[in-house]
C-alpha cells in the first residue's frame, strides 16, 4: 500500500509546476462548474474495492458523518461568490457521500431548497446524486422530483457479479437491495429522474453479460469505471507485459456489442467520449480527452479537496493547502494540483506526446497516473488498454466513415 509523500517526495505537480510563471505566459484558471457535496462521509454497504474506505487514505474517519445545514449554508455562499466572480450562468452541484442518502430526506430537502434559493436566478443549478440505491423509496423520489435532483445508481451487472464485490454490513451480497430500489426508481412517474448506471469493471465478470444485464433495466447512460488504481497498486490481472491487454479487451467485447445493436440501447459514455474525441470534438471527461477538469470536492465539515478517487493513491493526495484571505474556491484555482488538471498537453508526460492517440486518450484518467518517484506525470497504468481500445474503435468508427462516403 502506497505511504505518505512530502512535497520534495512528489516533484509534480506539488513542487514541479510553475503555476506563477504559467500565469505570467498568459495561462488563466477555469472556474469550478461542477462540486461534489459530500452530505454523509459513511457508506451502509462495505464494497472491498472502495476507494474512499479500503485504500491508502483513511481520512474519511475524521469527517463529521452529516455536512451540517450550518456548513451546507456557507458552501451555498462560497459557491454563489465564485459563481458571480466568474459569471458562470450555470453549475452541477452533485450530492454525494459515503452513501448520500444516509444524510436523511429532511436534510437532502433542506440542501435543494438551500441551493436553489442561493443561486438562482443569476446561476442555474443543475442537481445530481450518487447512490447505492438501497435506500431509494417513493419519498425520496418525491423530493428529488420537486427539487429536479437526477439520480445515478452504483450496479456492478449481474447478480454474481455484483454481489462479489458490493456486499452489505453483514457480508451479504446488496443486489436485491439495489434492484428494490432501482425498480421503484423505474415507475413511469419517476424515471425522467434517472440518469444511468456506475458500474466498475471486474475482469472475473463475462463482459457482455455484464452490459446486458444493466441495459435490463433501461438506462439513459451507462458509466464503465476502470478499478482506481496505479503504478504503485497495479490493478488486478494488470503485468508488465504491456501486450496483455484484459481491460481493452473486456471493454471492447462491450464496444462490438453495443456499436453492432441493431438500435442505440443505452449511451456509454466512454465510448460516446472517444468517438466524439476521434471525430475532432471536444467534451469535458475524466477519464479521456484534453479538456480542463472544472470539479472539486466539498467535504462534510466544509474543506475543499480534488476528487476524491486520488484517496486510491496516498494518504492526502486529496488535500489542498489554500491560504491567504479571499474566496477558498478562488484560492483553489492556482493550487499546482487542480492547474495540472487544466493544462491539458502541458500535463502530459513525454511518453505520452509521443503517442499516436494521446489528444483523445488524454493521459487517461489523472488518478491512474500516479508513481511515486514521479507523481502524477506519468501514463496512465492503463496507458496499453486505453490505446489498444481507441485504436479499435477508430478503426470501427473509420471503416464506417468510409462507406457511408463512399456512397
Amino acid at each position: 500500500m502506497a505511504t505518505e509523500q512530502t512535497t520534495a517526495q512528489l516533484p509534480w505537480p506539488a513542487a514541479g509546476l510553475d503555476v506563477a510563471a504559467l500565469i505570467r505566459d498568459g495561462w488563466e484558471p477555469m472556474a469550478f462548474t461542477e462540486y461534489v457535496v459530500k452530505i454523509h462521509s459513511r457508506c451502509n454497504l462495505a464494497c472491498d474495492y472502495c476507494y474512499m474506505y479500503e485504500m491508502a487514505d483513511q481520512s474519511w474517519s475524521k469527517q463529521p458523518k452529516v455536512m451540517s445545514r450550518r456548513v451546507f449554508d456557507d458552501t451555498c455562499r462560497m459557491i454563489r461568490e465564485h459563481a458571480q466572480r466568474h459569471s458562470l450562468p450555470a453549475v452541477d452541484i452533485v450530492f454525494h457521500g459515503g452513501e448520500p442518502l444516509l444524510a436523511g430526506k429532511r436534510n437532502l430537502e433542506y440542501f435543494a431548497r438551500t441551493a436553489r434559493a442561493a443561486l438562482e436566478p443569476d446561476t442555474h443549478v443543475r442537481f445530481g446524486i450518487q447512490t447505492n440505491g438501497v435506500l431509494i423509496d417513493e419519498e425520496f423520489l418525491r423530493i428529488c422530483d420537486q427539487w429536479g435532483i437526477r439520480i445515478g445508481v452504483s450496479l456492478d451487472g449481474s447478480v454474481r457479479g455484483h454481489d462479489r464485490h458490493r456486499l452489505d454490513r453483514r457480508g451479504e451480497g446488496s443486489y436485491r437491495q439495489v434492484v428494490a430500489g432501482l425498480t421503484q426508481l423505474l415507475a413511469p412517474e419517476w424515471r425522467h429522474l434517472f440518469s444511468g448506471l456506475l458500474c466498475t469493471i471486474d475482469l472475473q465478470n463475462e463482459p457482455v453479460e455484464t452490459y446486458e444485464a444493466l441495459t435490463r433495466f433501461e438506462p439513459p447512460a451507462v458509466d464503465f469505471m476502470l478499478p482506481h488504481s496505479n503504478w504503485e497498486t497495479p490493478p488486478p490481472g494488470k503485468t508488465a507485459d504491456e501486450s496483455v491487454t484484459p481491460y481493452a479487451d473486456w471493454l471492447i467485447a462491450i464496444f462490438e456489442r453495443w456499436y453492432g445493436a441493431p438500435e442505440l440501447e443505452t449511451t456509454v459514455r466512454l465510448f460516446g467520449n472517444i468517438i466524439e474525441l476521434l471525430l475532432g470534438g471536444r467534451m469535458s471527461s475524466e477519464a479521456v480527452g484534453l479538456d480542463a477538469v472544472r470539479l472539486v470536492v466539498i467535504e462534510t465539515d466544509g474543506s475543499l479537496e480534488q476528487v476524491d478517487e486520488l484517496k486510491s493513491a496516498f494518504d492526502g493526495a486529496t488535500k489542498l493547502s489554500i491560504r491567504g484571505p479571499g474566496n477558498p474556491l478562488d484560492l483553489a484555482l492556482q493550487e499546482p494540483s487542480i492547474v495540472a488538471r487544466q493544462i491539458g498537453l502541458a500535463a502530459l508526460a513525454d511518453s505520452c506526446l509521443a503517442c499516436p492517440v494521446h489528444t483523445v486518450c488524454g493521459g487517461g484518467h489523472y488518478v491512474h497516473r500516479y508513481r511515486a518517484d514521479t507523481g502524477f506525470r506519468n501514463p496512465s497504468v492503463y496507458c496499453a488498454d486505453l490505446r489498444k481500445l481507441i485504436q479499435n474503435i477508430e478503426s470501427r468508427v473509420r471503416a464506417d466513415v468510409g462507406s457511408v462516403l463512399e456512397r
